[in-house]
């Protein structure tokens, strides 16, 4: 199965024509926030940053398959320039998905605390070529008395997915220097990548990441049996993707979070896995 790590810039990836079309798309870019990268600047004027992002998401767009898909994440003050970027580079908007998080809000002096991060989900064209409908069983909440037989659909609001913080709640998954310090300071968790795969793809289908990070969309993508391709511009986490996709690590293996799915009629069919292969080697 094709997992690929591609060394270089994502818009002039895209401008070559990739050979093959893909059938759903991870963007999480540097969110422009004064962030320290060694091989990009955060700090870009407003106008050159969407304007980028507006060419990145039309050059993604002309080579998705039609109804394929686009998950674009940004900071919630950005909603407004995310939801533009999409429509005018030909996405067809489906959803808003509001991620919450679970540690403290980060504070603000004059308005409420944030707490969420925004996930524009869209596709090419009104109808999407794959949506699986999956079912979690979430705790019940003090005021619910009784258990769901068949759990519930996953709505717009995805409050049961822990964010990789800097403390003693992100566990081992971050990848790390031997210092300790974080290779990448906004690394996606496993889960996230895992619920999106399995919402908008089936197995054998073309997983795009243009800015790849830690490769977390690749090893999810590796484990749930799609193809996939990422690119990433910085030489050092481009050396830890390699590492990462070639051997899947304990912290990676997603096998944990299938049963937070089990009420979905389909799973089987979206999510394959060898129970007795997996009990020998942890691993795919």
């Amino acid at each position: 199965m094709k997992c690929e790590i591609v060394k270089g810039d994502c818009e002039e990836y895209l401008k070559l024509k990739p050979p093959e079309k893909f059938d759903l798309t991870f963007l999480d870019p540097p969110f422009n926030q004064n962030k320290e990268y060694s091989s990009h600047d955060d700090n870009l004027p407003e106008k050159d940053y969407w304007d980028w992002m507006k060419r990145v998401c039309k050059l993604i767009f002309e080579n998705t398959s039609e109804g394929g898909a686009i998950y674009f994440m940004q900071r919630e003050k950005n909603t407004q320039y995310v939801l533009e970027t999409l429509g005018l580079a030909g996405w067809t908007f489906q959803n808003l998905i509001i991620w919450k998080k679970k540690s403290s809000a980060v504070p603000c002096a004059k308005r409420f605390g944030k707490h969420y991060q925004v996930i524009a989900f869209a596709t090419k064209g009104e109808t999407p070529r794959v949506f699986n409908k999956l079912r979690i069983d979430p705790p019940l909440l003090k005021t619910e008395k009784h258990t769901r037989p068949i759990g519930m659909y996953v709505t717009d609001v995805w409050d049961d997915i822990r964010e990789l913080t800097s403390g003693y709640f992100a566990g081992k998954e971050p990848l790390r220097f031997e210092n300790n310090g974080r290779v990448h300071k906004q690394q996606s968790p496993v889960q996230l990548l895992t619920r999106i795969i399995l919402s908008s793809s089936k197995i054998g289908d073309m997983i795009f990441d243009p800015f790849a990070g830690t490769g977390t969309t690749l090893v999810a993508a590796k484990q749930l049996k799609r193809r996939s391709v990422g690119i990433e511009i910085d030489p050092v986490n481009f050396s830890f993707i390699e590492k990462r996709i070639s051997h899947i690590r304990e912290e990676d293996n997603i096998i944990k979070y299938r049963n937070d799915y089990t009420y979905t009629k389909n799973l089987d069919e979206i999510w394959q896995y060898n129970e007795k292969k997996m009990k020998i080697s942890a691993y795919l």
